[in-house]
C-alpha cells in the first residue's frame, strides 16, 4: 500500500483516471498515470448491470484479476462492498487484494454509518495493506448536509479508513474546510464545472478521482464518430490504431 499511499501525499493531487475494461486501464496506464482506478458505473453499464445495487460483485473481482497483475497500481470501486455483511465485504477485500489491487473504494450510499464503518473495520483486518478510501454520499445522492458529512467522515476515520472521498462536493470553501479539519487525504471527484485541478491543489486536496466521466465521454465520442461517417465527414479527434489497442499476443 506504501507506493500509493504516497502518491495522496506528493504534494500535489493524485489525479485518478478510471477505467472500465483492460484496454482503457492499458491506454491510460500507457499516458504516464502510475495509477489507475476502476469506475462502477462503467463496470456495469459494459456487463448491462444496475450501477449502485451490489449486483457487480463477480465483474469487479473479474476485472480486478485481469489488471491487479499490470505494471500499475490499480485500486477498485467496490461500490458498498457488494453487500451489508462486514464480514463478507471483508472477504471481498481479501480477494482483491490477493491479485494484487492496492486500494479500494466503500461508498455508504447514505445507509447507516455505524454500519458502514464496520464495513470499515473488517477490510482493514482482512487486508491490512489495502488503501481503504470511504466515500459519503451527502453531496451525491443526499442534501449536502455539511454538518452530517463530517459526523460521517470522523467515523470512518476512527473505523481505520486511510482516506476519505466526498463526491458531489464542489464549493471550494467547503472543500477547503474539510481540509482543515481531517488527518486523512481528502478524495473530491472531478467536474467539469467545478474548481479547476490547479485550484483543488491549492486547497489541498489530496485525490482527484475522474469516475465515470471517462467512460461517458468515450460512448459520446463514439456516438459523435458515427454522426460523422453518416454526414459524410471524417470522423474528428485521435482514434487510436489497431496495434496500439489489441490485446496482448498469446
Amino acid at each position: 500500500m506504501s507506493a500509493f499511499a504516497d502518491l495522496h501525499r506528493a504534494g500535489e493531487p493524485l489525479l485518478l483516471p478510471c477505467a472500465w475494461d483492460h484496454a482503457s486501464a492499458l491506454a491510460l496506464a500507457g499516458q504516464g498515470f502510475r495509477a489507475v482506478g476502476t469506475t462502477s458505473l462503467g463496470v456495469a453499464a459494459a456487463a448491462g448491470l444496475p450501477d449502485g445495487t451490489s449486483a457487480t460483485r463477480h465483474e469487479t473481482l473479474r476485472l480486478a484479476l485481469v489488471l491487479g497483475s499490470e505494471p500499475f497500481l490499480l485500486s477498485v470501486d467496490a461500490e458498498d462492498g457488494f453487500g451489508d455483511d462486514p464480514d463478507e465485504v471483508g472477504e471481498l477485500a481479501r480477494q482483491l487484494a490477493a491479485v494484487g489491487v492496492v486500494g479500494v473504494n466503500l461508498e455508504d450510499a447514505l445507509g447507516p454509518v455505524g454500519r458502514h464503518a464496520a464495513k470499515i473495520a473488517a477490510v482493514r483486518a482482512a487486508a491490512p495493506g489495502l488503501f481503504v478510501n470511504a466515500r459519503t454520499d451527502t453531496y451525491w445522492a443526499g442534501d449536502g448536509d455539511f454538518a452530517e458529512t463530517v459526523r460521517r467522515l470522523d467515523a470512518y476515520r476512527e473505523a481505520g479508513a486511510h482516506g476519505v472521498f466526498v463526491p458531489g462536493l464542489t464549493d471550494p470553501g467547503r472543500i477547503g474546510a474539510l481540509v482543515a479539519r481531517l488527518d486523512v487525504p481528502l478524495n473530491v471527484l472531478y467536474s467539469p464545472t467545478g474548481p479547476t485541478l490547479a485550484h483543488l491543489a491549492d486547497l489541498g486536496v489530496s485525490r482527484v478521482s475522474l469516475g465515470s466521466l471517462l467512460y461517458r465521454r468515450a460512448l459520446g465520442a463514439a456516438l459523435e464518430a458515427m454522426a460523422d461517417v453518416v454526414a459524410g465527414r471524417v470522423p474528428r479527434g485521435a482514434t487510436p490504431t489497431y496495434e496500439e489497442v489489441r490485446g496482448p499476443a498469446d
